[in-house]
């Protein structure tokens, strides 16, 4: 089916198109120009004017096309016989980038020049990011006789040596134009212009911004970090009636859904919808056709235009949002699902191990058992699965290895009432029989057939009560352990007594590196009244880890309690970053910063690859116990005196972080999870100076560790150096959150009245409202006749001010404190440009504009004068 281009009023493409051509005739070649299409004739234009539909054009570019230079106008007769055969595009080596260079499209080879695909990437960053392949399944062997043309019936074809067709459009109408969008669509037009065929209809594992994705389309997965063949995970449209996507293996298992499009948000994922870099959108709804796509944010091109972003399914199953940071030359990933590697079914394939966590491996084979594919487990394609060394040869010898206690899914399973000598005997009578799993406590068990999938271990899981045993073959295993068990006892005899000679040595060697240990704990933290806590002590005291309170993108908390019964928050981070000198350096640099409202920390533990933090146990929990979440009420409510206390002492916890500290701390997270609550509702700031013990690893827990994106200032998405006023912007967001009683981000039922559904994104509708004067409408409806109106106008223009899209303009938290306190005049703030554009159909009335004043810094932070746009000072004293 044939489309017009803004031929839809639901639909917006960007309309920078750009000629998949080379100009084939340099300006010296005379007065008249010669320009080469698809039609078989020859047209003759003044130097300099390119029409519309040609796939060579006399216009003049940077790019080069070796070709087009042999052509001018004393070779009439071999450009007629270049017109009697069908176009060539693209040969070799040779690629075409998009008028803005911002894609390129071309061959290219992962695996060292063996195999050779006809694709797209991003043109205009040093990381070669693919977005789209054509000949997924068939592979061009010799790119130097590869060829893109456009054949007679006006299709694309990829050819290989010898003309051979790996992979052609299937395009009904005539093509006789291609062209390279800068939105990463390449396009094949008609003689009118009309879109015949599009890649954007032929996703492979990328949805790029303008990309549509209806009923008849997946996003399908390559199937390893090299190979771009389609693996087995794809995103597709569950129901597009409903707008509910889905992640899937083998377009059967379904492991992840959205839930279903509100209208502004998917019910399971609402911080997919924060309209920072990307709006959604679902067109035609409740029809077999209905499409749901997505655009970027418009941007001013002070900005530099929109960031660079993607919506990728990996060959993990994974799907995952990235944005192109200028400022690192790298990727950010702003978020992911599933929230962990071994929810994606099938991950690890037949018998494979998931480990859990994000590990760039997280696929293992148990203990006697190997790859069954050993060069695709090391190129991370984990499908083929395990096998055991001892393989089941079904001929009278074969026994059961024990696997342990594991989950797994997928294979067929007979129940028997039976012990398990019984079991074992039945499963060895069928040749299709893979394994037992027996229940030892009430003499159950289930003979297995087929593939196991989704291994997990569950040894730790005091409810699981059976043990998996596989079969394997004794007479080969029984062979060859018997060899090694020989080789083992001669090499033991042989090495006695030199290991025995070492044993001594070595022990008198770790006695003295305790030694020296314990001396230089002594003397690294003498000022910091830091203890050095075992591994054994925290495991001990957190009962093995059992407790858990809490859990981010820097590790999991563990309530403990110490062998003097105080109560201690203990914090477990899960990728530390440098090695043990630099965490204990970085320990002793937050160990020394004491103030009121930050969590004070008692002590750590860096022992082997263990790295904990020790922290003062807060009794009340963290502020989002106390907010209320989609609607529903929360465990309770805070009194106003509490919520004014609880926003100025983390606005002064900041304040120290950032200006009194000898070297300034930017917090990087601050939102209502990470303020603490003491048993007197003290707000005590918490995970501050992560970003210095996560070491390089941090861009990429920052970017995955929340569950909304609500809180990050758009500096973070524009690739711009990050300052302090990073953290002001979330401040001022979380500070919305502490007046409303509310999340910023809510789902709106379908019924909810116009005014509720206004209310989805709150921000901007508490920006609009304070704006306008009408501050009661921010206050939690909880609070009516119980808040003191003079505090609240402040809290809520100030949280404005901290919200200003520029951040030159936004306060400083020294600032903001003063202003909190009264010290300073705070007057009515601009209106938040983006996020005013960020609700369709929202208009402020009210006055004031944010400042255009210029300020670029790489600095982490800097010094700011006490004037703030819009804020006179009246004191100038420290918080």
């Amino acid at each position: 089916m044939s489309t017009k281009i803004l031929t839809s009023p639901f639909i917006l493409f960007l309309t920078i198109f750009s000629i998949l051509t080379i100009p084939s005739i340099e300006s010296n070649t005379g007065s008249n120009s010669v320009l080469l299409d698809n039609r078989r004739f020859k047209h003759h234009y003044s130097s300099g004017i390119a029409r519309k539909g040609l796939i060579f054009s006399t216009r003049k570019t940077n790019w080069g096309y070796p070709v087009g230079r042999n052509l001018d106008s004393g070779k009439n007769k071999s450009i007629s016989r270049l017109l009697e055969v069908p176009s060539v595009l693209i040969s070799g080596n040779l690629t075409f980038f998009s008028q803005n260079r911002t894609f390129e499209l071309g061959f290219f080879s992962n695996n060292g020049g063996t195999n050779w695909y006809f694709g797209i990437w991003y043109g205009s960053i040093p990381i070669r990011t693919y977005v789209w392949v054509a000949n997924r399944e068939n592979p061009v062997r010799d790119v130097r006789a590869a060829t893109v043309r456009l054949t007679e019936r006006g299709r694309l074809r990829v050819a290989e040596s010898g003309g051979f067709s790996v992979w052609e459009t299937e395009n009904v109408k005539r093509g006789v134009e291609a062209k390279l969008l800068d939105s990463g669509n390449l396009v094949l037009l008609s003689l009118e212009g009309e879109i015949v065929w599009q890649s954007f209809d032929f996703p492979a594992d990328t949805w790029l911004p303008g990309m549509n994705i209806t009923r008849y389309q997946s996003v399908t997965c390559w199937r390893s970090a090299l190979d771009p063949s389609p693996g087995n995970y794809s995103l597709r449209l569950k129901q597009p009636e409903f707008g509910e996507f889905e992640l899937v293996y083998n377009d059967e298992e379904l492991y992840w859904s959205t839930g279903n499009w509100t209208g502004n948000a998917f019910a399971s994922v609402p911080e997919m919808t924060v309209p920072y870099i990307y709006l959604f959108r679902f067109v035609n709804p409740f029809t077999p056709a209905a499409s749901f796509g997505y655009d970027e944010m418009v941007f001013s091109p002070e900005d530099g235009g929109p960031p660079l972003t993607r919506f990728v399914v990996d060959s993990y199953g994974m799907l995952k949002q990235y944005t192109w940071s200028s400022q690192t030359e790298n990727w950010n990933m702003f978020w992911f699902r599933p929230e962990n590697d071994c929810h994606v079914y099938g991950l690890c394939g037949n018998l494979g191990y998931c480990g859990g966590g994000h590990s760039a491996r997280p696929c293992e084979c148990l203990s006697g058992f190997r790859p069954v594919d050993v060069l695709a487990w090391e190129s991370g394609d984990f499908t083929s699965g395990c096998r055991p060394i001892g393989e089941s040869l079904c001929d009278g010898n074969d026994g059961f290895e024990e696997v342990g206690r594991v989950s797994f899914d997928a294979p067929f399973n007979i129940s028997v009432s039976a012990s398990r000598s019984v079991c074992e005997q039945l499963c060895l009578k069928n040749c299709s029989c893979v394994g037992i799993n027996i229940n030892e406590k009430n003499d159950v068990c289930m003979n297995l057939y087929g593939s196991m999938l989704n291994l997990r271990n569950m040894t730790g899981d005091s409810t699981e009560e059976k043990i998996l045993y596989f079969r394997v073959g004794r007479g080969v295993g029984s062979k060859k352990n018997k060899w090694r068990r020989n080789v083992i006892l001669i090499g033991g005899v042989c090495g006695v007594l030199v290991v025995l000679g070492f044993v001594v040595l070595l022990l008198l060697g770790l006695r003295k590196k305790r030694e020296r240990g314990k001396k230089k704990e002594d003397n690294v933290f003498p000022a910091t009244n830091l203890k050095v806590f075992s591994y054994k002590e925290l495991y001990g005291a957190t009962r093995g880890f059992k407790e858990e309170i809490g859990h981010g993108g820097f590790g999991v908390v563990f309530r403990g309690e110490l062998s003097d019964l105080t109560k201690v928050a203990i914090k477990r981070l899960e990728r530390p970053g440098g090695g043990e000198k630099e965490f204990r350096a970085e320990v002793c640099t937050i160990g020394n910063i004491q103030h009121v409202n930050l969590v004070h920390l008692r002590g750590f533990c860096s022992e082997n690859s263990h790295r904990m933090l020790v922290y003062d146990y807060m009794p009340n929990g963290s502020l989002s116990m106390f907010i209320q979440r989609d609607g529903q009420s929360s465990q309770t409510h805070l009194s106003w005196d509490v919520r004014f206390r609880v926003a100025v002492g983390t606005a002064r916890g900041l304040a120290y972080l950032h200006e009194a500290c000898r070297d300034c701390i930017i917090h990087c997270d601050i939102k209502p999870e990470n303020i603490l609550l003491d048993d007197e509702f003290t707000a005590k700031v918490s995970d501050f100076g992560m970003a210095k013990l996560i070491g390089r690893d941090f861009s990429r827990v920052l970017t995955t560790m929340r569950g909304t994106l609500g809180y990050v200032a758009p500096e973070w998405l524009s690739g711009v150096a990050i300052t302090a006023k990073a953290d002001v912007y979330s401040y001022g967001m979380t500070l919305l959150e502490i007046i409303g009683g509310r999340r910023n981000v809510e789902t709106t039922p379908p019924s909810a009245t116009k005014e509720v559904a206004e209310k989805w994104f709150f921000p901007p509708w508490a920006a609009r409202q304070v704006i306008e004067g009408n501050v009661a409408g921010v206050v939690d409806d909880r609070l009516v006749g119980q808040y003191n109106f003079v505090e609240a106008e402040r809290m809520a223009m100030v949280a404005v001010w901290c919200i200003q899209d520029d951040e030159s303009v936004r306060p400083t938290m020294s600032m903001v404190v003063k202003m909190l306190e009264g010290t300073v005049e705070v007057t009515v703030p601009p209106p938040p440009q983006l996020l005013q554009a960020l609700v369709s159909g929202d208009s402020f009335r009210g006055v004031g504009n944010v400042s255009g004043q210029d300020s670029s810094t790489g600095a982490v932070c800097s010094d700011e004068s006490n004037h703030v746009s819009g804020v006179s000072s009246s004191s100038a004293h420290k918080a």
